[in-house]
């Protein structure tokens, strides 16, 4: 029983021996999260600590949702890099970045050496940042007041995304806290920054004015919409009572005139007159088949 285990760790000892060893090896990179701006460049680091005799096959390629596609292979950029990416030793420098080219990317090396097959690899987010384009702004240009009124303000080109400041008359708007100058301010309405929405509960006179909203993310210059002016006005109780009593004394001498006709006869006048017609039609009718029926 000894002597086949003895047997069989010298096979296993053997085989090992034959086949050439393939091992993991460390693969560093500077900044896993590489972030740059649109239009700019971004370096894509990845470094390894092989000997300058060793035969290195170097890949890289782009994890996506879709699948994974070779960005360098065979000593060549492929797609979208390719004219825009050089390599710096074994890392990328992209050129002109743009929006298309944010994703994970992964690094590959393999090294031939005495001991056999090394590999090695290190993964890189690219996230490019995008300047925020000019929102679009839905302001009312009247509204009464004691009503809600929601202005709104949105762009979704920038990255990270944009947030947002409302402005009347050329002033910063504050936000609602309940406290400090903004509770102080008296204020009618409720901004949210995130969001692009600036809410009235209950407008009045005193908002009305010329608005505006901006939009920024840190990238590029902020951006903003054209001025829009809301008109707040006083609901108009008494013009609105006036046209009820017209309405309504309209309505009135309507009714009284139908019932003034009724009372005279002259829809039954009408009537008896249509039946006279109606029955001279016929007797006339009647005469001409009997004078043809004598001839």
């Amino acid at each position: 029983m000894a002597s086949r285990s003895l047997r069989l760790l010298l096979l296993l000892c053997v085989g090992l021996l034959s086949y050439p060893d393939v091992s993991g090896i460390s693969i560093e990179t500077d900044n896993k999260n590489v972030k740059a701006e649109e239009f700019k460049e971004a370096i894509l680091s990845c470094k390894h600590k092989f000997s300058k005799g060793m035969s290195l096959r170097i890949e890289w390629k782009k994890i996506q949702s879709q699948g994974v596609s070779f960005v360098y292979y065979n000593s060549e950029f492929t797609g979208d890099l390719r004219g825009r990416a050089e390599m710096l030793n074994t890392g990328i420098r992209i050129r002109n970045v743009t929006r298309r080219d944010s994703g994970t990317y992964r690094c590959e090396i393999s090294a031939k050496s005495e001991e056999g097959q090394r590999l090695g690899e290190a993964t890189i987010t690219l996230t490019v940042l995008v300047a925020p384009t000019t929102p679009v702004c839905e302001v009312p240009s009247s509204a009464m007041t004691g009503t809600v009124v929601q202005m709104s303000c949105k762009e979704t080109e920038g990255s990270p995304p944009s947030e947002y400041q409302w402005y009347k008359n050329g002033v910063a708007l504050l936000e609602k806290t309940g406290t400090g100058s903004a509770r102080a301010a008296n204020i009618t309405y409720t901004m949210n920054k995130k969001s692009g929405t600036l809410l009235f509960n209950t407008v009045t006179k005193n908002d009305t004015g010329e608005y505006f909203c901006e939009a920024s993310n840190g990238i590029g210059l902020s951006q903003k919409c054209s001025v829009k002016r809301m008109q707040v006005d006083d609901l108009n109780l008494s013009g609105i009572i006036v046209a009820v009593v017209i309405v309504a004394l309209v309505m009135v001498l309507c009714g009284l005139g139908v019932f003034y006709a009724q009372k005279k006869g002259y829809f039954a006048k009408e009537s008896s007159s249509q039946k006279k017609t109606n029955y001279q039609s016929t007797s006339e009718k009647d005469f001409k088949h009997t004078k043809s029926f004598v001839i």
